[in-house]
This record gives structure tokens, C-alpha cells and sequence, in this order.
């Protein structure tokens, strides 16, 4: 059920987009939103898709070592999937060389292709990056990344699947 105050944001907001068109300025740029139906398997059944190394990062919240994973010195484009589901979560053009020896990015393809989670484990606090389809553990996300949104995911190869763009 939707209360007063929640259509008369929703008026304001059409309004503001009408006027933003009338007056040829452009739409403030946002994320896209992507729906992502969840996958919910056994852990044999996961077990049964990924590889041991996979299975140990992804299903409990393991780390590669830094500067070994397959993709932290890559910078091709494409883009970046779950290695347990395969639902998209970075693009190329949001990695960058943070020097921290794990994919770095400062944005994932849609805030609903992630879900972040606080994790107090190994005496840190830290905000932990997980598949929002399918729970993988993909990383944590820092504060100390670049512009535009100063944010570092820094994610766990073994967890990605990179797609090269088609040329």
C-alpha cells in the first residue's frame, strides 16, 4: 500500500523528469537496475559446480592470495560475472590499479547485483561483497578508492568469470 507521502514523491520525481526533458537538459545519470531471480542449491549441489578452490572462496568466504588470482593485472575490456551463477557484476571500465593484488573496481554494474554484509571476522571490521543472486562470497569494499564514488571493491579472482567484450 502506498501512503500519501510516497505518491506525492513519486509526482514530484515525474514532474522534475517532464521538466528536465521540456527544457532539453539532460536525465541525471543512475545506475540501471537489474533483476537477478535468486538461485538457492545445496551445498552438494554447489559443491558439484565449482571447482574445490572455487567452492572454498565463494561458498565460505575464502582469499586468494594477494597478487596470484587470474585477473588482477588484467584490464581488457568486457565484463565481469559470478563464477557461481554467472550474473553480472563489474564492467572493465569501472577496474582500476589499486595495487592491493585482487581485482580492484570503484563501482559493480547495479547496486541490486551485489548485496554488502558487515563481517567482523579475522579481528577487522569490513564490508563484506557478496553475489546478490546467488550468495557467493565475491571480496569486501574499502573507502579508499577513486573517483567517482571513492570506493575500492577489491574481489577475489576465483570468483569471476571475465567475458571479453566482442570486437
Amino acid at each position: 500500500m502506498v501512503n500519501r507521502a510516497g505518491i506525492a514523491v513519486m509526482v514530484i520525481l515525474i514532474q522534475g523528469s517532464c521538466a528536465l526533458r521540456a527544457t532539453g537538459q539532460d536525465e541525471p545519470k543512475t545506475k540501471k537496475l537489474v533483476r537477478m531471480d535468486k538461485i538457492e542449491k545445496t551445498e552438494q549441489e554447489w559443491k558439484d559446480v565449482l571447482t574445490p578452490v572455487q567452492y572454498h572462496i565463494a561458498r565460505e568466504k575464502g582469499t586468494e592470495r594477494a597478487f596470484t588470482g587470474e585477473y588482477w593485472n588484467l584490464y581488457e575490456k568486457g565484463h565481469y560475472e559470478c563464477v557461481a551463477c554467472a550474473g553480472r557484476l563489474f564492467e572493465s571500465e569501472t577496474k582500476f590499479k589499486s595495487g592491493c593484488g585482487w581485482p580492484s573496481f570503484f563501482e559493480p554494474e547495479s547496486d541490486s547485483t551485489i548485496n554488502l554484509h558487515r563481517d567482523t571476522s579475522q579481528g577487522m571490521i569490513r564490508t563484506e561483497v557478496t553475489c546478490a543472486r546467488c550468495d557467493a562470497h565475491l571480496g569486501h569494499v574499502f573507502n579508499d578508492g577513486p573517483p567517482p564514488t571513492g570506493l575500492r571493491y577489491c574481489i577475489n579472482s576465483v570468483s569471476l568469470i571475465f567475458i571479453p567484450e566482442e570486437e
